[in-house]
């Protein structure tokens, strides 16, 4: 390169100025002139330390030019990246890979540079900046770490937050690597019994184990995540969030420092850190960086490689979830609140693991729990700890089952007992009994569908007479992603995708549905967040007839359907045509109704 091209490429060096950027945005028509003028005289002569983008992205304009999108620093970021030739990064820290990416050029390179590595394949490392007038750095790192380098522009604000994040989290994993093996206290991996010589057990207490889990907590609160999986492989751990239903593979972890953190969180818990061969139950309560509590419901796992660790995490907002939120229409609210206002009997809500039934009997439990009303839970194991109500722990150790735990709560003086689950015959039995004695029971049963409760009790061997003198009502539920309210736009059904969704049932087709898309705020999954999808069978004096010692289940539907039951296919349908969910969602959660 002649001196002359040299010297025009240092001048062409600068860092983005707010002058650029806002001259831009008038060329394109975005920005009023005058507005424009008056933020670069405040700016001018660079009292702020903040990037140029961010400035603007601060004043939450809205841009001149149709649709008049909100002049975000996303937004912002993505719009010079076409003006300059450089491909736009949105940096999404699921898919980051932290281990590989902290190897590509240090902290302090990266810092002074301001730039993040962001992916590694192969021969080549994509690295994002938010300055893309500043390129001499490529070649002289080209050089030193021997790779190719494409470059990115990414949002200033990311950057700043994940860059740090990501060397702190590589480097406490690289501590913890290297720290000195600890005693071996048993074979927790199968296959490792040829290499007990070689393998390092690391102390739960070490700082670095401590920070690791630490980011963990945080990481998944800010991830909406509803899950965490910590999951041991031969070589390696696997963490993965489930989030909003979808489970997403976070990181890859030493096997040792996979066995390290799950001890320390078992040491958090409470649970017996020796004990790793049989399965245990735990808690812990921790804080987001908001200051608020949230509760982690623990449980391990024997495997072929190690304790698989599972933490359930309860937000305590859902606590105070109107019934609105949580998806019921105003025909469903209406009828629970007069099954859950009866004075006695007994109220079943039934669906698969993970539907949402805590959510709704811990939101109805607290409407409930008045001053003047004694509420006595018996649960296995407590989902979350709440003062309004007085929570009991089934303990089978101890020999205190569901049956044993309702019969110590009627002589405990209360109005209304909830029940974890129904499982046999004897916690069956004592929850009937319970209702019979003047007690509102409110429990959960494992079934496809509501009018299915009933049939299921005549199976654990409740007699059918019971049942009818008992059982109020039954709530089928199930939960479909709703539809990402930033970027979800008009789709089409056909006739036949519609008549799969609500036959034998006559709903018209609505004239207009809504799609998924994809966007930033939802991952580009096209979905946010999660809503019920409810079935409700109230016994009438009708249906009782139905119910028999050899009561016929598609007798039972039938009469149900007869008075009014909406299925949960077809209340999937009716959210279908209001534009919260889509077909596939509901098709896949709900069962298909018998014929």
């Amino acid at each position: 390169m002649n001196k002359e091209a040299i010297a025009s490429t240092k001048a062409s060096e600068h860092k983005l100025t707010i002058g650029e950027v806002l001259r831009l945005l008038v060329q394109d028509g975005m920005v009023p002139k005058e507005e424009a003028e008056k933020l670069y005289q405040d700016y001018k002569h660079g009292r702020s330390t903040l990037h140029p983008l961010v400035i603007v992205g601060e004043r939450k304009w809205k841009s001149l030019k149709p649709p008049h999108k909100a002049l975000t620093t996303e937004f912002l970021t993505e719009w010079l990246a076409g003006k300059v030739g450089l491909p736009y990064f949105h940096i999404d820290p699921l898919k980051l890979n932290f281990g590989a990416i902290a190897n590509v050029v240090s902290k302090a390179y990266a810092d002074r540079l301001k730039i993040m590595p962001v992916k590694v394949t192969g021969n080549e490392v994509t690295i994002a900046t938010s300055e893309p007038y500043l390129s001499e750095w490529v070649p002289e790192l080209e050089r030193m770490i021997n790779i190719r380098i494409v470059r990115v522009l990414a949002n200033p604000v990311e950057i700043n937050r994940y860059l740090p994040e990501v060397y702190s989290l590589a480097h406490s994993v690289q501590l913890a690597s290297e720290a000195k093996a600890g005693q071996v206290v048993g074979v927790q991996n199968f296959e490792q019994l040829v290499e007990l010589g070689k393998s390092k057990n690391l102390d739960a207490n070490e700082q670095h184990i401590v920070n690791i889990v630490d980011w963990l907590f945080q990481y998944a609160f800010e991830q909406r995540a509803s899950d965490i999986h910590l999951e041991p492989r031969r070589e390696i751990g696997l963490v993965r969030f489930r989030i909003d239903g979808v489970l997403h593979q976070v990181y890859q972890l030493p096997a040792s420092i996979m066995n390290a953190i799950t001890s320390r969180i078992k040491l958090l818990g409470r649970m017996d850190m020796v004990e790793k061969r049989r399965p245990q139950d735990g808690r812990l309560k921790t804080l987001s960086l908001d200051g608020e509590e949230v509760e982690l419901r623990l449980s391990t796992m024997p495997t072929a490689f190690g304790e698989k660790l599972v933490m359930r995490i309860f937000n305590p907002d859902i606590l105070v979830k109107d019934f609105t939120d949580l998806g019921f229409s105003r025909e469903h609210r209406a009828m629970w609140d007069q099954w859950v206002r009866q004075p006695n009997g007994i109220i079943l809500v039934t669906g698969p693991t993970g539907s949402g039934k805590t959510t709704t009997l811990y939101s109805t439990l607290k409407q409930l729990a008045t001053p003047e009303v004694n509420v006595c839970t018996v649960e296995d194991p407590i989902e979350m700890i709440e003062p309004a109500f007085n929570q009991m722990q089934v303990q089978h150790n101890i020999g205190l089952t569901f049956a044993d735990g309702i019969r110590t709560l009627l002589r405990q003086d209360p109005d209304i007992i909830m029940v974890g689950e129904i499982r046999d015959l004897e916690t069956a039995e004592m929850a009937i009994q319970a209702s019979l004695t003047g007690h509102l029971v409110i429990s959960t049963l494992h079934t496809n569908d509501a009018p299915s409760a009933i049939t299921r009790l005549l199976d654990l061997g409740v007699p059918y007479y019971l049942i009818n003198a008992t059982l109020l009502g039954v709530l089928a539920q199930r939960l479909v992603r709703t539809l990402c309210p930033h970027c979800k736009t008009q789709g089409e059904i056909s006739d036949q995708v519609w008549q799969e969704l609500v036959t034998p049932w006559k709903m018209p087709k609505p004239a207009s549905v809504s799609a998924a898309v994809g966007c930033l705020e939802c991952r580009m999954t096209g979905y946010q967040g999660r809503t019920g999808l409810y079935e409700m069978l109230p016994v009438s004096p009708t249906l009782k007839k139905f119910i028999t010692k050899d009561a016929d289940l598609g007798a039972i539907k039938a009469q149900a359907f007869k008075e009014g039951l909406i299925p949960l296919r077809l209340n999937g349908a009716e959210k279908v045509a209001a534009g919260m969910t889509t077909v596939e969602e509901v098709m896949k959660v709900a069962p298909p109704p018998l014929d």
